[in-house]
């Protein structure tokens, strides 16, 4: 070890040379080779060192303390620490520390032992003694798998049916010190413990503790019991749960006892993990889904051309792209779990097929992603469907209690609608239109709109879309039973709704019964240099303000119809967003177009609709300008 952790040199020929040792002496244990053996492999560790780093073994104490140190001091600037770092918000110039401590030895015999301990299960939470000890050895061969470790308790070991004697057998009176440790040091921690023993000839010492990782399920659990027990407060048991934890638990997760051969890594844009037949193509994904098939879709990266086959896949995998990319944002609000960015894999679409070093996954054959951890694991891994009731329910109803602020959900579908209000929401904070129009029928007469010559085609279109909104919103409001209701009117740039490949622009132009070379021209368009702040949202309403009015008119029907339908008698409440506004002249103008359709709609119903008007100051200028 000192090899290898302070003079850098491999450890693979120590290996090697004690193996070699081993077998020599007709032995499968570290520990069962005599005294003279262990002295003749010294000398030869030591001769590798020399031959390595043409430098004899330190044999001076404290230039061997001075080299540890030296080592753990360097080890904070290595790159597993600055990647541990940057995962746990760790600052760098916080720095490390060395402790100097005299040595125990859980090695000199059989009333030595040396184990590691959490002061409750990890994996679920459970408020039992976990770890594993083995007896006459030193720590490392416990974490190791030299040896095949014993339970702590006995309970554990009739579980995993082990004949090695636990710790509470072999040594009861250490046993029962380590358990009064262990309650000792989660009353003063307030928090479970991951600790390391050693037993030195019938002698217990505690070498270090620390806070214990542990899985989101356990953490929730180890939160709601410790509150319950006095140990923490009901604010404390909130605040120790980190939003991913709860996220992940909103998934369904892999069954943490399955096996799993992860092949590549990448970016963990959506969490929750899916299983399915590797599809390359969108409109392949939408028929197989439609067909019952569990389908993952497999592209180099995502358009919004894509987001009906993302709709109908169980999961998302790209080999471009980071958290922000099309797939991550549109996978995470559809709550499909997302793995981005995953560059070792290779994409062919010819081929059909997905290339990782010797790996190949063809079309059809089965993937697994988790999108909490961005792997990409080969053949399927069983999942667990998430639990909402038990610790999950109490923790909620206790953030409930002490908050503030009103929590609405982003939800365009009835299935998302609905998820929210078994979740709680208040609301929907916004339903985003334009998701209501990429599917099948609708796309196409959306492209009809967009390819219309003039208003009295582009109003002949909008009759067809404006049926198609209302119905969704009808389901929405329903849903939503009295609470509010924001609905963006229509965001992207136009040309985000027509292809870019020849082959799907002919496909349109038939589609549409139109000339390709008009379709082509209308293409050409729209196209836009700067799609973000160009002709899109606010300024596409202003420009052709029918799209407005049919979207509004949309809106506040269906505020009627859900109203006249409601069993509770509690009427819907519509907010209608304008996007992307910068000015106050783009507001007037487009409120005026709404106010007047909700005034129209209100005499031709002879209801009263409750609604409100506003945007969401989302670009700076408009920010700068509020």
């Amino acid at each position: 070890m000192y090899a290898d952790v302070v003079l850098g040199l491999d450890i693979a020929p120590f290996e090697r040379l004690l193996e070699r040792a081993k077998r020599r002496r007709g032995v499968k244990m570290d520990y069962e080779l005599p005294a003279q053996d262990l002295e003749v492999l010294v000398a030869t560790y030591k001769a590798r060192v020399f031959d390595e780093s043409d430098k004899e073994f330190p044999e001076d104490p404290e230039e061997q303390l001075w080299g540890a140190m030296g080592a753990v001091f360097g080890s904070w600037m290595n790159q597993r620490a600055q990647t541990y770092r940057r995962l746990h918000d760790i600052p760098a110039s916080w720095g490390t520390a060395v402790n100097v401590q005299a040595m125990v030895f859980g090695n000199m015999g059989n009333d030595c032992a040396t184990g590691v301990a959490f002061t409750r299960n990890p994996a679920n939470g459970v408020n039992e003694f976990y770890g594993e000890f083995l007896i006459n050895a030193q720590g490392e061969d416990v974490v190791a798998g030299i040896r095949t470790p014993q339970e702590l308790t006995r309970a554990a070991r009739l579980l995993h049916a082990s004949d090695l004697l636990s710790l509470e057998e072999a040594m009861p009176e250490i046993f029962k010190e380590l358990s009064q440790v262990r309650q000792r040091l989660e009353e003063h921690y307030k928090d479970m413990q991951d600790i390391e023993f050693t037993i030195q000839q019938g002698k217990l010492y505690m070498l270090q503790t620390r806070t214990g990782k542990r899985t989101a399920p356990a953490a929730l659990r180890v939160a709601v019991e410790m509150a319950k027990e006095g140990l923490i407060s009901k604010e404390e048991a909130i605040m120790r749960l980190k939003p991913e934890n709860l996220d992940q638990l909103l998934h369904p997760m892999l069954d943490p006892s399955a096996k799993k051969n992860v092949i590549a890594k990448g970016l963990p844009a959506s969490p929750g993990a899916a299983s399915g037949r590797v599809v390359f193509d969108a409109d392949e994904a939408e028929r197989l889904g439609l067909e019952g098939e569990s389908v993952l879709l497999v592209r180099i990266e995502t358009s919004p051309e894509d987001i009906h086959g993302i709709h109908a896949a169980k999961g998302i995998l790209t080999t471009r792209g980071g958290m922000t990319s099309h797939a991550a944002v549109v996978a995470r609000g559809m709550g499909r779990p997302c793995v981005s960015g995953a560059g070792s894999v290779r994409v062919d679409y010819a081929a059909k097929a997905l290339y990782v070093g010797e790996t190949t996954v063809k079309a059809g054959e089965m993937l697994t992603i988790d999108g909490g951890a961005g792997e990409v694991i080969l053949g399927e891994v069983p999942t667990v469907p998430p639990q909402m009731s038990g610790d999950f329910g109490t923790i909620m109803s206790w953030a409930d209690e002490l908050r503030r602020l009103g929590v609405r959900a982003n939800a365009e579908t009835p299935q998302d609608a609905r998820a929210a209000r078994e979740f709680g929401a208040e609301g929907i904070g916004l339903a985003r239109t334009e998701h209501m129009f990429f599917q099948g029928d609708r796309i196409v007469a959306m492209r009809e709109m967009i390819l219309a010559l003039d208003e009295a085609g582009r109003r002949e279109a909008c009759a067809k879309l404006l049926e198609m909104q209302r119905s969704d919103l009808i389901e929405l409001f329903t849903i939503m039973d009295g609470r509010p209701v924001t609905v963006r009117l229509l965001d992207p740039p136009l040309h985000e709704f027509i292809p870019h490949t020849e082959q799907e622009l002919a496909s349109v132009a038939a589609a549409a019964k139109l000339p390709l070379e008009r379709v082509r021209r209308r293409a050409a368009e729209l196209a836009e240099a700067n799609p973000m702040l160009g002709h899109r949202g606010c300024r596409l309403a202003v420009t052709y303000p029918e799209i407005c009015e049919m979207q509004a008119r949309a809106v506040f029907e269906a505020a009627a119809e859900a109203g006249a339908r409601s069993a509770s008698g509690r009427p819907p409440i519509a907010e209608v967003m304008v996007p992307l506004v910068a000015t106050v002249r783009e507001i007037e103008i487009l409120k005026q177009v709404i106010e007047d359709t909700a005034q129209r709609v209100q005499q031709e119903r002879g209801v009263k609709l409750t609604y409100r008007v506003g945007t969401m100051i989302e670009l700076p200028r408009a920010a700068l300008q509020a």
